[in-house]
């Protein structure tokens, strides 16, 4: 049995398929599927089910399979803290963003990374928080700009910056004319939501008090799985919506039809932190990532102390 091995293990776990497990480990499927059968073998126990329509784990697979994981952490771990001997800034660093930031913050933030520490080779992958999550348990990534607390003792947190929801609505709306727009205001609209998959759902929910209200009936019931796409039916005049600081400076602003307001309301935004395991070795590197987050992040938002917690 080697790491080899156990990767391929984990590669057809997670993908519950051999030819993508196989495309993911980069090696032929029938390379793949004898090493899954020589680690069968040597184990003695068999730790896939495989039929023509599905393959999936064991009960022994699924053991196995915790253990099998933690043992490939710990061998990245092995290699982090020699690299780090070597030189902490040095390799890849492999960040994960949820997609309601992404677009948004990432941009800032490469270019001058990269100016500025060029031997840092930085990843980028998007998804929600609940893969973010995972990703970052199994050992796929090494750090998440997440905008929800964490409870998990074997993660670390950096606050980076709080970020304020700003409304936006169509140029012909009754709040055009009104000063100031509070969150009770807010209350009495028809506000439009990204899917249940995204974590701004929920805080734009918790910001309004509308989790209880029912859907106008003239309204469709429309969720969108991105900003951009729930901008562009803001200003097609089918309701209005918030959406976090960053999000305001982008393209979507020029001759969209939608005019964005700030909230006179403190409890209208999100905190976003960095997240990773504290068995991560590379702490330099990180707190390098986020000295560049706070020096390039423009003055919508407002940066919290670095200091970790959690």
């Amino acid at each position: 049995m080697n790491l080899k091995d156990l990767k391929y293990f984990v590669a057809v776990a997670k993908t519950r398929h051999f030819g993508r497990a196989a495309q993911q480990c980069f090696v032929s499927q029938p390379t793949l599927s004898g090493q899954i059968k020589k680690l069968e073998g040597e184990l003695g126990v068999v730790l896939f089910e495989r039929t023509h329509h599905y393959v999936s784990l064991t009960r022994i697979g699924e053991q196995i399979l915790v253990h099998a994981q933690a043992a490939l952490q710990e061998a990245e771990s092995i290699r982090s803290l020699a690299q780090v001997y070597k030189d902490p800034l040095a390799g890849e660093l492999r960040i994960g963003v949820i997609p309601t930031l992404s677009p948004y913050l990432m941009p800032l933030v490469l270019m001058p990374m990269h100016r500025q520490y060029v031997q840092v080779q930085l990843s980028l992958r998007e998804e929600v928080t609940e893969n973010l999550l995972r990703c970052l348990h199994d050992n796929s990534l090494d750090a998440i700009l997440l905008a929800t607390p964490v409870k998990d003792p074997d993660l670390a947190v950096i606050p980076l910056f709080r970020e304020p929801f700003w409304f936006v609505h169509p140029r012909q709306h009754s709040l055009y004319t009104k000063d100031e727009i509070t969150c009770e205001d807010l209350s009495q609209v028809d506000l439009l939501l990204l899917s249940d998959a995204h974590c701004l759902t929920r805080q734009v929910l918790e910001t309004c008090t509308q989790e209880n209200r029912s859907k106008p009936a003239h309204l469709p019931d429309l969720r969108a799985e991105s900003l951009d796409t729930l901008l562009q039916l803001v200003g097609s005049g089918l309701g209005c919506t918030l959406v976090p600081a960053l999000a305001i400076r982008g393209a979507w602003m020029t001759d969209t039809g939608v005019i964005a307001r700030q909230l006179s309301n403190t409890k209208a935004y999100r905190d976003v932190s960095l997240v990773f395991r504290r068995s991560f070795p590379r702490r330099q590197v990180l707190e390098v990532f986020c000295a560049v987050v706070h020096q390039y992040l423009p003055n919508t938002v407002q940066p919290l102390s670095v200091a970790e917690n959690g």
